[in-house]
């Protein structure tokens, strides 16, 4: 397919002017659409379009299989996977695959040690932005989910998952030998040692062994004469 537009900087060639002119920014750092609200800017104009939906909170793209919305076609198509189990992105060192691109780098860091999102008050680095995000309601003490049952705050999406099965009585996750049902897979982990006798925490100073770190807490204070 011919590609008449050649970049004069790096020489890359493109089949029309709008995707040279595209392009050709990554050398400018020319950012010539500007939101409105926030005054981000961006380098396409259907990238500024998708951007001004966080403020308008349209989600006009729709999953077929369960209704859930989405402002972006792109975030769509990486939440098809779900249903689809299509997981296109493995990593090149252990072989784990994932949804989408994103994913798969933020693992890598797994393997480089690479930690480049930092905590502007404490420097605690962290290997992706969401995790960033996520420690920094230590500091500001935002809880962002909230239980519509009980109104109980969580500054974590999981935790607030976790808490409804009090409310609806779920426990999915199985023991495989006794069948004994568990709301969290913590609690599942804990009591499994009960059949495989494993007791992972040891007092330092008595070198008592016990299956979790609670009891282990508990017992230490046998030790330190702590009544809390």
């Amino acid at each position: 397919m011919e590609r008449p537009y050649t970049c004069n900087v790096c020489h890359k060639t493109f089949m029309d002017t709008g995707s040279l002119k595209v392009h050709q920014c990554a050398h400018t750092g020319e950012r010539p659409y500007r939101c409105d609200v926030c005054n981000k800017k961006f380098k396409i104009l259907k990238i500024l379009k998708g951007h001004q939906r966080v403020h308008t909170g349209e989600r006009p793209y729709s999953c077929e299989l369960c209704n859930k919305t989405f402002s972006k076609k792109s975030i769509l198509k990486v939440h098809q996977r779900v249903h689809t189990g299509e997981r296109p992105y493995s990593c090149e060192v252990c072989n784990k695959t994932f949804k989408d691109l994103s994913n798969l780098k933020g693992h890598q860091r797994v393997h480089t040690g690479k930690r480049p999102y930092s905590c502007d008050v404490c420097n605690k680095a962290f290997s992706n932005k969401s995790n960033l995000k996520l420690h920094q309601r230590v500091h500001t003490g935002e809880r962002p989910y909230s239980c519509d049952v009980c109104n109980k705050t969580f500054n974590k999406k999981s935790s607030l998952k976790v808490h409804q099965r009090v409310h609806t009585g779920e426990r999915p996750y199985s023991c495989d030998v006794c069948n004994k049902t568990f709301s969290k897979k913590s609690s599942l982990k804990v009591h499994q040692r009960v059949h495989t006798g494993e007791r992972p925490y040891s007092c330092d100073v008595c070198n008592k062994t016990f299956r979790d770190s609670s009891n282990l807490k508990g017992h230490q204070r046998v030790h330190t004469g702590k009544r809390p």
